[in-house]
């Protein structure tokens, strides 16, 4: 589903993304771990548009997606939850939840409604709470409101930048079961997250990158591999 080959991005003249490759078959989820500033949200964003690499494909079902703008790949499919879940300031739970139907312009107004109805049967919370400004919500509402925006356009690939960052462990729990729930539908995900004892547990495979680099990968569940992985990374 998803093939990245010798993927290099930079900021200004630092760079920041060098010769990452990676592949991802559908239905896998796939861990991205690492210390802070080493690049992880950094090939996420290049991924979904946010940043153009300056060298490297990415190829997502057969055709190239790097250097196309951020709403044409969303449109392709791909869904970002970045890390500081850009929950839209002024517009109410609801309005916020429609905005992922832009990820799906040719689906009908009925479809709209239905994929709204399933987001609010998954998410009861966010059901009682629809009228309300978003920006107002906890930090664990917000963080089930950017998963769910991006639910609403039933994406085949998600990307999950530091989903449990400060929040409870009942949250926490909630949103791995959510992650969970999205590979059984087939859905291809790439997880960055600190709470790597946590993810390992969704994964089915891992990459550690240091300095932009892919520096080891392994089996999410081979013991052996992630206790490479912890030396690795130095957690």
């Amino acid at each position: 589903m998803l093939a990245i080959e010798n993927l290099n991005t930079y900021y200004g003249s630092s760079h920041v993304i060098q010769g990452i490759d990676l592949k991802a078959d559908q239905g896998a989820v796939i861990g991205v771990f690492g210390r802070n500033g080493v690049g992880k949200s950094t090939l996420l964003k290049t991924i979904a548009g946010w940043i153009k690499p300056r060298a490297g494909a990415i190829v997502f079902n057969g055709v190239r997606i790097d250097g196309q703008t951020a709403d044409r790949i969303a449109r392709r499919g791909i869904g970002f939850v970045p890390e500081d879940r850009r929950i839209f300031p002024g517009l109410t739970v609801e309005e916020n939840l429609t905005l992922g139907y832009l990820q799906v312009p040719r689906r009908s107004s009925a479809g709209n409604a239905a994929a709204l109805r399933r987001i609010y049967e998954r998410f009861p919370r966010l059901a009682e709470r629809r009228n309300q400004n978003g920006t107002t919500l906890s930090g664990g509402e917000q963080q089930m409101l950017a998963m769910a925006r991006v639910m609403i356009g039933e994406p085949r690939l998600l990307l999950i930048d530091e989903p449990s960052e400060g929040l409870a462990p009942m949250i926490v729990a909630d949103l791995f079961a959510i992650i969970g729930e999205m590979k059984q539908r087939g859905c291809t995900i790439l997880l960055v997250e600190q709470n790597v004892q946590q993810a390992l547990t969704a994964c089915d495979t891992f990459i550690a990158i240091e300095r932009g680099r892919i520096i080891g990968t392994g089996d999410a569940s081979d013991k052996d591999d992630c206790a490479r992985l912890m030396h690795a990374i130095s957690f």
